[in-house]
């Protein structure tokens, strides 16, 4: 991914106020990331634990950015592993949260809304390409495509996630 401004970013927002796109904190070194190893930016906010964002680049390649609501507990289940609908990475069930984001424009302003389960700590770009590994009883799910084929799947689901998301 190409490196992204502040200004692009907090201009992207698809779904919250440029006000609240103004208020986001930025993640944690922000300065420092390593853009060509990521899909899309994702964090959660060190302001506001309860909300997470992530950016990314269209495949027009403009900056498309998406506000989430960070469940507040985690989840009980019996459920031993759950898988990122991103990256399709398994993680235990700890691993993967829903994270929830209002529909852009009047549908958003009504209450409605769309969910994903993802890698709780927004590190898909890195499971893709094996430099974090997930905590997962029996290690990682083996995959036949090639680092190419599961950077195009994962983009290809964010694609859709802010297709629905943007309505």
């Amino acid at each position: 991914m190409d490196p992204l401004t502040e200004q692009q970013i907090r201009s992207s927002f698809v779904n919250c106020t440029k006000g609240e796109a103004a208020r986001l904190k930025l993640p944690i070194g922000f300065t420092d990331l390593p853009w060509d190893h990521l899909d899309f930016l994702g964090w959660v906010d060190p302001g506001a634990p309860l909300r997470a964002h992530i950016v990314y680049r269209s495949p027009d390649g403009s900056p498309v950015g998406i506000t989430l609501r960070v469940p507040g507990t985690q989840r009980t289940s019996a459920v031993k592993s759950s898988i990122c609908q991103i990256c399709f990475t398994g993680h235990a069930s700890s691993g993967v949260a829903l994270l929830v984001a209002p529909l852009a424009g009047p549908r958003g302003r009504d209450g409605n809304t769309v969910g994903i389960y993802v890698c709780a700590d927004l590190a898909c770009s890195l499971y893709v390409r094996g430099q974090r590994q997930p905590k997962l009883r029996g290690g990682r799910y083996e995959e036949t495509l090639t680092l190419e084929e599961r950077i195009t799947r994962a983009r290809g689901n964010l694609d859709a996630f802010a297709a629905k998301v943007a309505g």
